[in-house]
């Protein structure tokens, strides 16, 4: 992964956050909470995954494909069947 410092503390931050929200989802299923309120959770947990996920692909899509290119055709084509791959990954998940 090739982000800058402050991209890769901004990346951090928001896992460390989602780490909040699947314990916060894990104490309510143990107390019991209403099952509406934890799919909520839940949702808000996976949309914030999601984001994260595209972020990711994002960079990807900037710096590595960019470096692959340069680097040479077959590279260049490796890395962008990686990047579908992944997008297709998302997109079914």
């Amino acid at each position: 992964m090739t982000t800058t410092g402050t991209d890769r503390d901004a990346l951090h931050r928001r896992l460390h956050r989602i780490e909040g929200q699947v314990r916060g989802i894990e104490r309510m299923v143990e107390q019991d909470a209403y099952c509406i309120d934890v799919l909520t959770q839940v949702a808000a947990a996976s949309r914030a995954l999601q984001s994260v996920a595209l972020l990711l692909l994002d960079d990807h899509l900037h710096h590595c494909l960019t470096e692959a290119a340069q680097a040479g055709p077959n590279l260049h084509t490796q890395k962008v069947t990686e990047a579908s791959q992944a997008i297709a990954r998302l997109v079914r998940s």
